[in-house]
Order: C-alpha cells, then sequence, then structure tokens
C-alpha cells in the first residue's frame, strides 16, 4: 500500500450557513489539497462530521469528492461504528470501488474490551477484500487499542494493512512499529507527533492541519520519510504552533477557521459543535499573517 505512505488529510464537511452542505466550498478544498502536495484523501472521517450527516449528504460528499478528485489522488473512506453489525452492513452494502482503502475507528461510547475490539475489527476486516486501516482514537473512543490487540490483528487479518494511531503517545508508537509486520503501516494520527513517529519508523500522518497548511505539512513529512532530519524539524517547528490553536477549542472548529481565512469555507458547524469563539479566531489569523512573512 504504497499509496497510503506519506500525508492524508482528513477532509471537512463544508457547510452554508443555511445549514446544508456547500459542495461549491467542498470542490474548493479537495482542489487545494490536490494543488499543494496532499498523498492522498480520507473522505468522511470524524473531522468530515460525518456523525451530522444524513445518509443521502454522505453519498452527495462522497459523489462531489470523487467528481472533483478525478483519479488524481488514492482515496480512504471512513466506515465505523459502535455497532458491530452496522458497520459490517454499511461495509457490505458500500460500493467501495472509488476507494483504495477503508479507515474505521475503534467502537465509541461502549467502552468494549481488548477482546471486544479484536473480534469487531477480525468481523470488520471479514465484511470485504478491501484493505483496512484500524483508527486508535482514545480521546473520542473512551478505549485504547493496545499494542498487543493490534498486531494481533495485524498477524490475524491479511487486509487489515495499517492502523491511524492517535493515542498521542510516542512511546506506544514506537512499540507498533516494532512489534507490528514489517509491511503493516503505523500512520500518524497525531499532528504534533508526526515528525518523530516518521522518523521512528511510522509510514506518514492523516493530517488536520495538513488541510490547511498543505505544502510545508506534506514536505515536513516528505523530508522526514527521506531522512532529511534538520529540514524536516525546520518545518514542523514552522507548523507546531497552528497545530496547537486548531485543536484548541476541538475538531474541526480550528481547522475550519483556518480555511474560513484562506476563503475557502465559511465558518459553519452543525451541532453539537459551534465554530471557535472570536479570540482564537483572531490568533489563528494572526498565525497565518505572519506565516510567510
Amino acid at each position: 500500500m504504497q499509496e497510503l505512505i506519506g500525508t492524508g488529510v482528513a477532509l471537512i464537511t463544508p457547510f452554508k450557513t443555511t445549514g446544508e452542505v456547500d459542495h461549491t466550498a467542498l470542490e474548493k478544498v479537495v482542489n487545494f489539497q490536490i494543488e499543494n502536495g496532499i498523498d492522498y484523501l480520507v473522505v468522511l472521517g470524524t473531522t468530515g462530521e460525518s456523525t451530522t450527516l444524513t445518509l443521502e449528504e454522505k453519498a452527495a460528499v462522497k459523489a462531489t469528492i470523487t467528481k472533483v478528485n478525478d483519479g488524481r489522488l488514492p482515496m480512504v473512506l471512513g466506515i465505523g461504528g459502535s455497532n458491530t453489525a452496522a458497520v459490517v452492513e454499511e461495509i457490505e452494502s458500500t460500493d467501495l470501488s472509488d476507494y483504495i482503502a477503508v479507515l474505521s475507528v475503534s467502537p465509541a461510547y461502549n467502552k468494549p474490551t481488548q477482546e471486544g475490539i479484536y473480534q469487531h475489527f477480525k468481523a470488520v476486516a471479514a465484511a470485504t477484500t478491501k484493505p483496512i486501516l484500524l483508527y486508535n482514537v482514545p480521546g473520542r473512543t473512551a478505549s485504547n487499542m493496545a499494542v498487543e490487540t493490534v498486531v494481533r490483528l495485524a498477524h490475524e487479518c491479511e487486509n487489515i494493512i495499517g492502523i491511524k494511531e492517535a493515542a498521542g503517545d510516542l512511546v506506544q508508537a514506537m512499540k507498533l512499529i516494532q512489534y507490528s509486520p514489517k509491511e503493516f503501516l503505523v500512520i500518524s494520527g497525531d499532528d504534533m507527533i508526526t515528525l518523530p513517529m516518521v522518523l521512528a519508523g511510522g509510514a506518514g500522518v492523516i493530517s488536520v492541519i495538513g488541510q490547511g497548511l498543505p505544502q510545508d505539512f506534506s514536505d515536513m513529512v516528505r523530508y522526514g520519510l527521506n531522512g532529511d532530519v534538520e529540514e524536516a524539524y525546520e518545518l514542523h517547528y514552522k507548523l507546531a504552533a497552528s497545530i496547537d490553536l486548531i485543536f484548541e477549542q476541538g475538531n474541526p472548529g480550528g481547522i475550519k477557521a483556518m480555511l474560513n481565512y484562506l476563503g475557502l469555507i465559511e465558518d459553519v458547524l452543525r451541532l453539537p459543535l459551534v465554530p471557535v469563539d472570536s479570540d482564537l479566531r483572531s490568533r489563528i489569523a494572526a498565525f497565518m499573517e505572519q506565516y510567510d512573512s
């Protein structure tokens, strides 16, 4: 899965001020990624506020992204949830022909044991021949996928080919890299520790800040993958403050404020999420104003 080595971005879903999906803005966002060095697109992940979209809206979002991308970049589709049977049914009933892999988040809210997480993903993997990327994000799911569970899945399920690791724990990430099969992709889901993960042997990132600063962030990852450490860290420290800013009041509020500053989208989220406050918005704008000065 060489297409998944590098920088992917978890696409936002733009909304109009009237509340509906803004497909014109979505086209602008996708083109902005493609024109500025991103390696692949992740569709309908958490950053896309997918839990607030209707089935019809999800279908329309997928159609717009597929049309504007026009085969230029590989695409990954997010399909996950806390009901194993429902996730399996969605995978089996979805046309996955446009996508190179499925990104599936560990079940949230019901807090399964490690055996429950293992059995969930074993069922998900059996539902398709498509490659599966696990997604570990304990801050959202309330349970951490243990290294042993991930390694077990990596060895026992042929189409589980990697993980988006977003526990924010560099030691855990290094253990995943150490103990998983050589070809297994350990992909950062945490923008701030992406570079050290890559330098430790990780495969890249599925990023949020990369959506707002795609050229420099994807260049940073490329430098890291190539072993150009000095150049990579120069970009990391240039970018670092922006990462803190966009996550200060949650995701995707911060990245939407940045994309609004860039003139790509309206700064609109769906409840229960709300836009960032005026103070943070002004600090994001100030960062962007001085960024290339």
